[in-house]
């Protein structure tokens, strides 16, 4: 007989990567259904068995997320050789396959990893897309109910040799929440910005990505933070969410949409894909100007203000870049949308001087060269 809801057991994660203390990941486990692989996650978060024979707490305070793959999952619980070797069950080193009844069928899911048949231990994984290819070899066991974002960023951290990422994902802190907690509103997700969205337009209860004033007004509000932080001067957190909103956009792709509304989504992609190439531009991020002020040039039925925006802005990136042969071509014909505009004709002028510098130094160190 399947409990409320409100009865099963709800855990966390207190997470950290590199040096950000990234939140709060917590968990239900469905411990109708699948009691004791629930029983064994929610020991091994409280550690309240101890430890092992070796003297090893059976807990995974300070163990690390040490697979990541993107649009896959991220995976865990290795709290005795944190790289995948090891790990323990809190019912001995393996325990067998309980059910497999609960399937792989969206994200957010926690199942048991394993290497084969009922060799369940400690670790386990956190799937980011649907998987059924792994149903009926993996037992789920639980679900994300808060701190999607962090998951989402742990799955977007860059890896190296055997999926590894290559900061430090720890669980710095996990145990049991009181049986009567209710996770908060999606308030709680606020960073202090006032953006109360998940990482991924998907992954919001808040948004209907089904109606398009709704992603509208979402993405409206995350550029406005971002905005708001541009002229406060914290540059670096108004790119993220500039970012944020360009990828929101970048993963909605509506059908029969009116022309009046095709219209307001590319003067929205523009302007988002601008901001951020201007912000990009103050922290001397050259390559993401560049692709973001491109993404502006591609959408359509822009005018002539946003194209000269966005070559001058690509310009200057490719300037920053040291490439002055493309960042002269761009100059120059965002000048044919702008005529006389003081920037890019300061950009014109800047670029020429530098090529100059640099042929006038390539022909010292070369006269220098033969003259020896």
């Amino acid at each position: 007989m399947t409990i409320e809801n409100s009865q099963r057991p709800k855990v966390f994660f207190d997470v950290k990567v590199g040096d950000r203390h990234e939140g709060r990941i917590i968990f239900e486990l469905f411990s109708d259904i699948v009691p004791k692989t629930a029983e064994n996650f929610r020991a091994l978060c409280t550690g309240e068995k101890g430890e092992n024979a070796n003297g090893v707490p059976l807990c995974y305070k300070k163990s690390v997320f040490h697979r990541v793959i993107k649009d896959f999952m991220i995976q865990g619980g290795d709290f005795t050789n944190f790289n995948g070797t090891g790990g323990e069950s809190i019912y001995g080193e393996k325990f067998e396959d309980e059910n497999f009844q609960l399937t792989h069928d969206t994200p957010f899911l926690l199942s048991m990893a394993n290497a084969g048949p009922n060799t369940n231990g400690s670790q386990f994984f956190i799937t980011t897309v649907a998987t059924p290819h792994l149903n009926g070899k993996h037992t789920v066991f639980g679900k994300v109910i808060s701190g999607k974002s962090i998951v989402r960023r742990i799955e977007r951290i860059e890896t190296g040799e055997n999926d590894k990422p290559k900061e430090d994902c720890i669980i710095e802190d996990c145990g049991e929440l009181p049986a009567d907690y209710v996770v908060e509103p999606s308030a709680s997700l606020d960073d202090g910005t006032g953006d109360i969205y998940e990482e991924v337009l998907g992954d919001n209860d808040n948004v209907d990505v089904n109606n398009f004033d709704s992603v509208i007004n979402a993405v409206t509000n995350i550029k406005e933070i971002g905005t708001k932080l541009f002229k406060a001067g914290d540059f670096e957190k108004s790119y993220s969410k500039y970012h944020k909103a360009n990828a929101y956009l970048e993963e909605y792709f509506p059908d029969d949409l009116s022309s009046e509304n095709i219209n307001k989504l590319n003067e929205l992609k523009a302007s988002c894909f601008l901001n951020e190439a201007l912000v990009a531009l103050k922290l001397n991020k050259s390559k993401q100007t560049i692709e973001v002020a491109t993404k502006a040039l591609e959408v359509d039925d822009i005018d002539d203000k946003t194209k000269a925006k966005a070559l001058y802005r690509r310009g200057m990136g490719y300037f920053k870049a040291h490439d002055d042969i493309s960042a002269l071509k761009d100059f120059e014909e965002a000048l044919k949308y702008s005529a006389g505009d003081a920037a890019i004709l300061k950009g014109i002028e800047d670029v020429k001087q530098h090529s100059k510098k640099l042929k006038d130094q390539q022909k010292k160190a070369f006269s220098k060269f033969f003259a020896k």
